[in-house]
């Protein structure tokens, strides 16, 4: 009975897709240090739980609607409902409760603007980009891009009451880092999504005009992570690490360009998480050092 209990309740957090939970809580942990008035610990916590919580709902719903694409899916028949370990309906409500929770406390928080943008985020995530845009364009990386990176945008708003340069830079550097970072798993999964009729990039203009793309992306990414140092938001020591980081995501695309095969893609895609991780540990050290 306690095993079939603990059981489900690992289904619910698998549902919530814990990897990028954290991935959430990372970038949107800097945009708080940088605010004229740096919040209380506390304050932080419950800005950040918000956040997350807001991401789990539009990740729970995510699954809810895509358990039948799934099922199709190498990658992901073996989540919670294509495995039949949950039903959909319990689903459902878990991820409308868990939106329920997070309006409240981002209201209670932040107010009612960093409340707003993270029912926006939901609803952006679950309707425009999982029900209308995923199934309907090659498109939907670049476009459904905008939700995975609003948690600088709602932790901004909690803390200084609007959306400053600060979090509109750190949507930018997630929203233009989004793009290769799904084409690279496209290119290595191509069957995989077009047994789902899922329409990404590589099934509808082929591996190398992806693969020019995912560069294109990649270099234009790189000033929007170096502009924080200008603007002064950010110094020295995470101007070093960005330039750093930057080369190496960009070697890791030259690659995919230049050998044109799964093994590359596949690395550039693992590349692609580390270096994320990597520039906003780069912010969080820079702001403390400072």
């Amino acid at each position: 009975m306690a095993s079939a209990a603990l059981h489900r309740m690992r289904g619910y957090v698998e549902l919530t897709k814990p990897r990028i939970l954290l991935l959430v809580l990372f970038t949107g942990l800097p945009v708080l240090w940088m605010a004229a008035a740096v919040p209380s610990l506390g304050l932080c916590v419950a800005i950040l739980g918000g956040t997350a919580l807001a991401a789990a709902s539009a990740n729970t719903l995510n699954c809810y609607v895509e358990r039948d694409r799934d099922a199709l899916m190498e990658r992901t028949r073996r989540r919670p409902l294509p495995a039949s370990q949950l039903r959909p309906a319990h689903a459902l409500v878990f991820g409308l409760v868990l939106a329920g929770v997070a309006t409240g406390v981002l209201w209670a928080s932040g107010g009612a603007l960093a409340s707003g943008l993270g029912v926006a985020s939901i609803l952006f995530y679950v309707f425009v980009y999982t029900v209308w845009l995923k199934p309907r364009s090659s498109w939907n990386a670049v476009i459904g891009g905008a939700a995975g990176a609003a948690a600088p945008l709602i932790a901004d708003a909690a803390v200084s009451g609007h959306v400053t340069a600060a979090g509109w830079l750190l949507f930018a550097i997630i929203f233009f880092w989004q793009p290769p970072h799904v084409w690279a798993i496209a290119l290595y999964r191509k069957e995989d999504y077009a047994k789902a009729g899922i329409p990404m990039l590589p099934n509808v203009i082929g591996d190398e005009g992806t693969r020019w793309r995912m560069l294109w992306y990649t270099l234009a990414l790189v000033p929007v992570t170096l502009a924080p140092v200008p603007l002064g938001l950010l110094g020295p020591v995470y101007l070093v690490a960005a330039l750093g980081l930057d080369a190496w995501f960009t070697w890791s695309i030259v690659r995919v360009l230049v050998e044109r095969t799964d093994a590359a893609a596949r690395s550039a895609f693992h590349v692609s998480l580390a270096y994320l991780f990597a520039l906003f540990v780069a912010m969080l050290a820079d702001l403390a050092l400072r």
